[in-house]
């Protein structure tokens, strides 16, 4: 009998234990597994807005060499400038010029050398019929990138006087070299606008006075 209570508080001991160890088990919670990532996709690039002209270029130059014709060297000059001021004011294509002689032959191995330049040739004309400068005729001719195609060619007309297509024409005639190369200025113009429209490349643009 004596060993009774110790036996009775062995058995009691032994049940708070094994209550205290459910209880622990009950109120433990497992840690959280680690969340597996979602791929997240790399954002899609927006892509630029690219002008159609803005790649292209132009270069332009003139046959001062003809040996048909003898002009002043200002003309040339007075109807290159005039090309590609319009050519750079009616597109946002660059734009290149020289002032050398630019013959035929040399403007189409221009072109076939670059990916992306049209070459743009001048060249003043008399015909047999010209009685003075006043009946020049302004031809241009523009030779595609690489292949040196003619994508485009035709004449302007600086003395409105003249059948064909009339850009600028005063009421009054005049002899003046100064006279003439406004006209011729104005002639390079208007084949800087027709390039520009067989290219389909042209904008409005405000016409000189």
């Amino acid at each position: 009998m004596k060993f009774r209570p110790f036996a009775t508080m062995l058995v009691l001991a032994l049940c708070i234990l094994s209550a205290h160890a459910q209880s622990g088990r009950r109120h433990a919670k497992p840690a959280p597994a680690e969340p597996v990532p979602t791929p997240t996709p790399e954002p899609t690039p927006t892509p630029k807005k690219v002008d159609k002209d803005s790649q292209l270029l132009f270069y332009v130059g003139a046959d001062r060499n003809d040996t048909y014709s003898a002009f002043p060297f200002t003309y040339y000059d007075a109807v290159v400038r005039g090309c590609v001021d319009r050519l750079r004011s009616g597109s946002s294509a660059g734009v290149d010029v020289t002032d050398r002689s630019l013959s035929r032959g040399e403007a189409i191995k221009k072109a076939k050398s670059d990916s992306n330049r049209y070459v743009v040739l001048l060249t003043l004309k008399l015909d047999s019929m010209a009685r003075s400068y006043d009946d020049v005729t302004l031809e241009f001719v523009v030779f595609a990138p690489e292949t040196a195609k003619v994508m485009t060619t035709g004449n302007s007309y600086p003395n409105a006087a003249r059948a064909g297509r009339v850009i600028v024409g005063p009421g009054t005639s005049s002899t003046s070299a100064l006279y003439r190369e406004k006209l011729l200025e104005r002639a390079g113009e208007d084949a800087g606008e027709r390039i520009l429209k067989a290219l389909h490349l042209d904008v409005n643009v405000p016409k000189g006075p």
